[in-house]
């Protein structure tokens, strides 16, 4: 006597699941869409998390670490209002560091004149420019004033040691030859470097120097 057909799954404990039927509905016992495990145990609220994922908020989740709300670069461009190259002095007023061209132009007459005046004039004429200078400009303007009485005190110095290296020179009979050299150079030299100076809107302090004029 032969046992009947037994359906799927009954019989030994534990038995065999039933077989996928290929023409039930996705879904429906005996067709259900493959799982696979997940690592490690769901938490309290179940995997994935409540509220889906990504979490509420967007992501990343906001933190301090986030550019400002204004976006960026932040409001008002980049660098902020304020900052950029000063303006006026050396950089914005005409001349650079003079109120007007024509103050730049006297002072670089108060400078370059004194050397040019040992020059060609002769070496103790290198006073004349900065007088002229300081005579025509000074009263209308403090800053061609404060340049011409630099270089007018400096090349008034040393016209005066000039005149002192001369007569050593000639006490000691042509043995101190180079020293009336030596001195005529000084003027030439530090008239150029303040005639540069002055050039970039810089009041130069000559060295060496006795203040005739304040």
């Amino acid at each position: 006597m032969t046992e009947p057909p037994r359906p799927p799954g009954a019989g030994d404990p534990g038995g065999y699941p039933p077989e996928p039927n290929p023409s039930a509905p996705y879904g429906s016992p005996g067709h259900e869409p493959p799982t696979a495990p997940l690592s490690g145990a769901p938490g309290a609220g179940g995997y994935p998390p409540p509220g889906g994922y990504p979490p509420p908020g967007g992501y990343p989740p906001p933190t301090g670490d986030q550019p400002p709300s204004g976006g960026y670069p932040p409001p008002g461009g980049f660098p902020p209002p304020g900052g950029g190259y000063p303006a006026g002095g050396a950089y914005g007023a005409p001349g650079g560091g003079y109120a007007t061209n024509d103050d730049k132009t006297w002072a670089l007459i108060a400078h370059f004149g004194g050397p040019l005046g040992v020059v060609v004039g002769g070496s103790l004429l290198g006073w004349v420019a900065p007088l002229i200078a300081l005579s025509v400009k000074g009263q209308q303007s403090p800053t061609v004033r404060a340049h011409a009485a630099a270089s007018l005190n400096f090349q008034l110095t040393w016209a005066i040691a000039l005149v002192i290296s001369f007569v050593l020179a000639v006490v000691t009979c042509g043995l101190l030859f180079f020293v009336p050299l030596l001195v005529a150079l000084v003027p030439i030299i530090f008239g150029i470097i303040g005639g540069v100076k002055a050039n970039e809107g810089t009041l130069y302090r000559y060295p060496m120097t006795y203040a005739f004029v304040k």
